[in-house]
């Protein structure tokens, strides 16, 4: 069976070099929640160096909250907000002789864009305008509104805790965590069966990250799972 790992990249974290080689998708920070041209620029270059899929990862220009806190935009403002940092991260790859390959949204917005239909619907108007697959839970608004627009890759997490609806329990709340790799396999496996997940994120601005990552890794090809990209 087979499984993309995908770890969110390229926001300052000081992981990324050593997450790299473990990954096969890297969801690029776009500069406007955290990092910045610098760090991006580093990114898309180690993911050349290792043959990692890149992804653009949106978010909103919030950078005290991380992007991790929900907003209230108007319409237009919410889709310029998107295309520009689709664009900008295109623009740079391009630049590189690399391509972004899909898209998906960071921390707050894609909380709102799975659970909301009118945000989902947003969201992907700026996906469509590369023709960019989106990357996002199973069974959301986000799932729904992709369909025969562009192409919906559905997500699990192995760092995450999981709400019996399908939705991820919130970082605030007690027990948000998988911290026992063993654990986060078993979620992995029961999300690839359950949930027809295609893709595995482990999130880069743990400090655990790098161990988390390399031991879930060992676990799943132990188990016969081959790592390569969705795309």
């Amino acid at each position: 069976m087979q499984i993309d790992l995908n770890a969110d990249l390229g926001e300052g974290a000081g992981f990324d070099a050593e997450l790299m080689p473990l990954i096969t998708s890297a969801n690029v920070c776009c500069g406007l929640h955290a990092g910045g041209p610098g760090d991006i620029a580093r990114t898309l270059g180690l993911a050349h160096k290792h043959n990692v899929v890149i992804g653009a990862h949106p978010g909103y220009a919030d950078r005290e909250h991380f992007g991790r806190r929900e907003l209230s935009l108007g319409n237009q403002e919410l889709v310029a907000l998107c295309v520009y940092q689709l664009g900008a991260l295109y623009a740079m790859a391009a630049a590189l002789g690399l391509q972004v390959r899909y898209v998906k949204p960071h921390g707050g917005l894609y909380n709102q864009a799975c659970r909301d239909r009118h945000i989902a619907e947003l969201f992907v108007i700026a996906a469509a305008q590369l023709e960019l697959p989106v990357v996002a839970l199973p069974g959301s608004e986000l799932a729904t509104v992709c369909r025969d627009r562009v192409p919906f890759v559905p997500e699990g997490f192995a760092d995450r805790r999981y709400r019996p609806d399908g939705s991820l329990i919130p970082r605030t709340e007690p027990d948000a965590f998988v911290h026992d790799p063993e654990e986060a396999v078993k979620q992995v496996e029961q999300l690839i069966a359950e949930r027809g997940v295609r893709t595995i994120c482990v999130h880069g601005d743990n400090p655990q990250a790098v161990a988390f990552t390399k031991a879930v890794r060992e676990a799943l090809v132990s188990r016969g799972f081959t790592i390569k990209s969705f795309v």
